[in-house]
């Protein structure tokens, strides 16, 4: 499916848009009610690598295929290594088997963990042959995707000994390391997190019946942030549900958003998101380590206010459904602005006026089709295959169109 995006602007309306739950929590949750069925989870999120996480765990083939969910990949590995006697092949698509996994494997075989490549070393597909495992103590580099220590600490709970995982050297993607712990502190799990050692206690006892709540996606939210930084004063879009304390660090686009004008209001476990100002900047910058998910948003909104940026802390970016960074570079200067990227930043200048009747290639990800769907306030665009968005938010067009964007499929 490819969708054209007529340039228009934005309606205001009273009722929210209701965004479901985080995908980022939701799998987290999925895998604890996996380990402790005494879990329940509302307002899970409907997105495909939600739902590719709970299909896979309630699988009992011996053949898992989680096709692009990077997440699931991730959290599986940890998981089936632990499910003692039981041998599966997980494997997924064929941008999955280019994604790196060896920093997980190597780390759970510390622990003692039989798993082996069937193709390509140090990349999926896997053959995990589960087992109990009694060693708690692990090393892994700190600058890795913070999935991988997520993976760990997540099946901790479940370990005879606990686990006591030590971080080499500077940390990436905190708020997701204390996403993880947060959620095991809320099921009364024990945790601590000194320096760069972390320990989460075996929960003897198992743990107790609770039901959690999923906050709202924020990464989702961001495309309604530059939707209203790119349109007039005045604009507000509701959404809900979201907490003011989120646990989830692309929270931060409520504060970086100011620079472009942008006001957030946390009202009844909604947000509302109003344009105050213009944008007096000359050049934004933002250090993204801690939430590189937003980076594509930031980008493509400077790119529509017309508006020199540089966004650093970007290298985990290279390692996702595509290498965001590339791809990122490629579609941008489509549209008559040049744009610069090393390992792990991107900086756009001299950012000239919007070429019309652009086609967007989306690489596979979701956030390349959500990250310049704004640009429609702008500009005639087209995006091919935009149904790559349920990935994480199979309602994106349906939402766009409800709030005056003309959408157009082909």
């Amino acid at each position: 499916m490819n969708i054209q995006l007529q340039k228009s602007s934005i309606k205001n309306r009273q009722s929210p848009i209701v965004i479901t739950g985080s995908k980022s929590e939701s799998n987290r949750l999925l895998l604890l009610q996996a380990l402790f069925p005494t879990i329940g989870i509302q307002n899970i999120s409907n997105a495909d690598d939600a739902v590719l996480m709970q299909n896979a765990l309630s699988s009992d083939s011996n053949t898992i295929d989680i096709h692009h969910a990077g997440t699931a990949m991730r959290f599986l590995t940890a998981f089936l290594s632990t499910q003692e006697g039981r041998e599966v092949t997980l494997t997924g698509s064929s941008r999955m088997q280019e994604r790196p996994i060896k920093v997980l494997v190597d780390a759970l075989k510390q622990l003692g963990v039989d798993i082996s490549y069937k193709k390509n070393e140090g990349f999926p597909p896997l053959l995990i042959k589960g087992k109990a495992i009694i060693k708690n103590k692990v090393n892994i580099k700190a600058n890795v995707s913070s999935q991988y220590i997520s993976a760990l600490l997540l099946i901790a709970p479940n370990l005879k000994n606990g686990l006591e995982l030590t971080l080499e050297g500077e940390i990436t993607s905190i708020p997701y390391i204390k996403m993880t712990l947060s959620l095991l502190n809320r099921l009364g799990v024990k945790t601590t997190f000194k320096n760069n050692i972390i320990t989460v206690e075996h929960a003897k006892s198992g743990i107790s019946p609770i039901t959690l709540t999923v906050e709202s996606d924020w990464s989702s939210a961001s495309y309604f942030y530059s939707i209203v930084a790119l349109s007039d004063i005045g604009t507000e879009i509701i959404l809900s549900s979201y907490k003011k304390k989120s646990l989830q660090g692309d929270s931060v686009l409520a504060n970086i958003y100011k620079d472009f004008g942008v006001e957030t209001v946390f009202k009844n476990n909604s947000i509302i998101i109003s344009k105050k100002a213009n944008c007096k900047l000359e050049t934004v910058n933002c250090q993204l380590i801690k939430a590189p998910d937003i980076a594509q948003t930031i980008a493509v909104t400077c790119l529509g206010l017309g508006v020199n940026c540089h966004l650093e802390g970007l290298h985990t970016l290279k390692i996702k459904e595509t290498d965001r960074l590339v791809a990122l570079k490629n579609e941008i200067e489509k549209f008559g602005t040049p744009v610069s990227i090393s390992e792990d930043s991107l900086t756009i200048k001299n950012v000239q006026k919007l070429k019309n009747n652009i086609v967007v290639e989306t690489y596979k990800d979701h956030r390349m089709a959500m990250a310049f769907a704004p640009l429609g306030l702008k500009t005639n665009l087209t995006i091919n295959k935009a149904d790559v968005v349920s990935k994480s938010y199979p309602d994106f067009w349906r939402d766009l169109s409800q709030i005056g964007l003309i959408i157009k499929e082909n």
